[in-house]
């Protein structure tokens, strides 16, 4: 095969093919999902905005009953618990956004690096990512955090490192599949660089599974914080998240108080509506995999 038969205008219905795949329009649950992650988004923005009161500030008895002023109630030490729930969406979603976005940052260079250098680059972070992944996810977490502190940046890395181990996987698989293609040997034979060949030619073409990972990774980087901030390792108090108040209202479930079932709730209609999306960028892109070439 010859160079020319492998030139950009050749190949360049090839590449388009997996960048097409968000043109679909989204089905029934797919609506469902980005309405409520748009509304979660909506209300995490405008949290200062939309709360009757701070996060941390106690109007009231602990406990009181909801009225025309407190629409869900008071908490354990008198603090309006809508005020919270919307506050904590700003700091879970936000902080889960974050963790996801640096994880992928992480997994996607070294993933992609590992696969268009191979050779003794490859076979490092692999063993690298294999000693990590040996290691249980909440366990490693819970050491690492029992040790340096639940410093909001310690969590962050923390959770990051772990979840870049998973992309690391995918978005070397991915790319050593669209590495072996021909527009891409093309573009080495031409003598293109690593980096080039990378952000030119291997990432669009894997931005499809990047992206349904991205939604996966989010749902386990949310629901990793809610649980560690249940055990008390995530998010500390005075701030709000709906981890720690799952945990600071859970006794009240014995007194037939709904207070532990609003966070709970929050977090499981946002991940049942990530989920949602997810499902249908995945049978997207099965679609696409199955279009003649």
């Amino acid at each position: 095969m010859t160079v020319e038969a492998l030139t950009p205008d050749a190949i360049a219905p090839r590449r388009r093919r997996s960048i097409r795949l968000f043109g679909h329009k989204p089905n029934l649950t797919a609506w469902i999902g980005l309405i409520i992650i748009a509304l979660n988004i909506a209300v995490a923005v405008l949290a200062p905005l939309i709360a009757p009161y701070p996060q941390a500030d106690i109007v009231g008895d602990a406990w009181a009953d909801p009225d025309r002023l407190h629409w869900l109630g008071l908490d354990n030490l008198g603090r309006d618990i809508l005020s919270r729930l919307i506050y904590g969406a700003r700091l879970s979603i936000g902080l889960s956004s974050l963790i996801t976005g640096l994880a992928f940052v992480i997994g996607i260079v070294c993933g992609f690096t590992a696969a268009t250098l191979g050779g003794w680059v490859d076979a490092v972070l692999s063993r690298i990512v294999d000693l990590l992944l040996s290691m249980p996810v909440l366990i490693f977490a819970f050491m690492i955090l029992s040790v340096l502190g639940t410093d909001i940046p310690v969590l962050i890395g923390t959770i990051a490192l772990l979840n870049a181990t998973l992309v690391f996987r995918l978005a070397r698989a991915v790319a050593m599949t669209i590495a072996s293609l021909e527009y891409v040997e093309a573009a080495k034979v031409r003598g293109e660089g690593t980096w080039w060949v990378i952000s030119r030619e291997i990432l669009p073409n894997a931005i499809p599974p990047l992206a349904a990972e991205f939604g996966l990774r989010f749902c386990f980087t949310f629901l990793l914080i809610a649980a560690l901030s249940f055990l008390g390792l995530g998010i500390q108090p005075p701030l709000a998240d709906w981890g720690s108040m799952v945990k600071d209202y859970r006794d009240m479930i014995n007194l037939d108080s709904a207070a532990p079932l609003y966070p709970a709730a929050a977090i499981a209609i946002l991940t049942i509506g990530v989920n949602f999306v997810v499902d249908w960028m995945l049978s997207i892109h099965s679609r696409g995999h199955g279009e003649p070439a």
